[in-house]
């Protein structure tokens, strides 16, 4: 059993193979494609309406309906964010970084910047095909393949896959993660910890969305500005070498500069994979909550995804990346993942350092592991309507991934991550793509109300009069 859950067992060279093969001919190219295609359509809706983004962020449920509970724009925003900020901004920077070199960052951020446009319609898609459910709205690929593209067997093969990803790949990737951070910093057996972890995950995921969403919406900004003042700090300290930063991370993405762990394609792969573990564009998994939100028009939610992008990548990754190039320690240190991230850090404050990694992550990747349950309790609610398999799904989750996750290989459960992370990309690419030019209705019908004078626009379904009946909603 241990060969087959170690690093070189056959179950992970199995599916290294298979990544290879995935990602190098299918995934980069669909992504990239994809996010040039959003751009352009969208007139550059990334870049515009940044300012627009950030003034939606402030409101919160803008429709109430007697007796019906509501998620906020701003807890569908959190809990997006806590399931996008976890493991891959910590660990998975540095996994890349330790595999294809410095130059996976600028790729990462190149990735963020074009695929923020793909996220903002999968988000504003999932709002247009949301449906009404018992404490809020539920919605996500699944619904807007079925209603939009009118694709059965895809909506449930997505449903199948995302559930597989988030709820069994994901949360083995966030337990590996914090397990390994407890023992580096404070010696805790990763068996141990494993268990903990199951208890608090359990404890949380019974209480349903509502639950999930306070939870989120508290434990996400107060980690994510502690993490992020704790960088800038280091980075003010190393001010001088800011510009060699820049200068290594540019001549090194376009394999100018020596490339550390392979070639230039191994730098742009790792960087645009671990950009989209991170920040999830196109991904298909932030529309299952944006779909919850209670909001006017399609498009705020949206736009409000598509600032998750930007918070994700451009700001907390970046600080994982500047810390551990600044320390040098990716160019001698045989580590990787969220071990790498350590040592940059104890390199820099001294022991307090993976100390204080080991407390972050708890709380980045704990948040992520209830806030990517419900990406799972969303998609089963969609294939049945009984209530014994979101049981099996719970239990499954908090406990027996979990603690998967804990006695695995670093390797092995970011194989499985990218396998399954590779699987629902495709399917959602191809329905976004299908479906995209409603979402750019959307966003002209939201223009054109906002250049009119209306403060807060609002959509209603006769504006679309040939889907209208596929909006139950609006």
């Amino acid at each position: 059993m241990k060969e087959i859950f170690s690093a070189d067992g056959w179950l992970n060279s199995s599916i290294v193979s298979i990544n290879d093969f995935l990602w190098s001919y299918l995934l980069v190219a669909g992504l990239v494609a994809c996010a040039l295609w959003f751009t352009w359509k969208t007139h550059f809706v990334q870049f515009r309406m940044v300012g627009e983004m950030i003034r939606l962020l402030g409101e919160s449920a803008d429709r109430q309906d007697a007796g019906e509970k509501h998620v906020s724009s701003f807890q569908a925003f959190a809990v997006s964010i806590a399931s996008r900020v976890g493991t891959g901004n910590l660990a998975g920077v540095a996994s890349a970084i330790a595999i294809g070199g410095p130059g996976a960052v600028f790729w990462m951020w190149v990735i963020a910047l074009l695929g923020s446009s793909t996220a903002f319609v999968e988000s504003t898609l999932a709002q247009l095909y949301k449906r009404r459910h018992a404490d809020s709205f539920i919605g996500g690929p699944a619904y807007y393949i079925l209603y939009g593209m009118h694709c059965k067997w895809m909506a449930k093969l997505f449903a199948v896959l995302i559930t597989m990803t988030f709820c069994m790949a994901y949360i083995s990737v966030q337990s590996n993660t914090i397990c390994g951070a407890m023992q580096k910093a404070f010696s805790i057996d990763p068996f141990w910890m494993g268990v903990v972890l199951a208890v608090l995950s359990l404890a949380i995921v019974f209480g349903g969305i509502q639950r999930i969403a306070k939870v989120s919406s508290v434990l996400v900004p107060l980690m994510a500005v502690g993490y992020v003042i704790l960088a800038l700090v280091i980075i003010a300290m190393n001010l001088q070498l800011i510009p060699h930063v820049f200068r290594i991370i540019v001549e090194n993405a376009f394999g100018i500069g020596p490339v550390v762990g392979g070639g230039l394609g191994a730098t742009m792969m790792n960087g645009i994979k671990r950009g989209l573990f991170s920040n999830e564009a196109g991904e298909g998994s932030a529309p299952n909550i944006a779909a919850t939100a209670s909001t006017s028009h399609p498009v705020k939610q949206g736009l409000i995804q598509s600032l998750g992008v930007f918070t994700d990548t451009l700001l907390v990754c970046s600080c994982t990346a500047f810390i551990i190039i600044i320390s040098g320690i990716y160019t001698w240190s045989s580590e990787s993942g969220i071990l790498l991230t350590q040592g940059a850090l104890e390199n820099e404050v001294g022991g307090a350092g993976p100390v204080f990694v080991a407390i972050a992550i708890f709380f980045f990747a704990f948040s992520s592991i209830i806030g990517n349950y419900y990406y799972g309790e969303a998609n089963v609610r969609f294939l049945t309507r009984r209530s014994s398999p979101i049981l099996f799904l719970r239990i499954m989750t908090g406990g027996v991934m979990v603690l998967f996750g804990a006695l695995a290989s670093l390797d092995l459960v970011w194989s499985l991550g990218d396998l399954f992370m590779g699987l629902i990309t495709v399917c959602n690419l191809i329905a976004i793509f299908s479906l995209g030019k409603y979402a750019f209705r959307l966003l002209e019908d939201y223009r054109s109300q906002k250049r009119s004078g209306v403060k807060s626009p609002v959509f209603r379904r006769e504006t679309m009069p040939e889907i209208a009946e596929e909006l139950e909603c609006w």
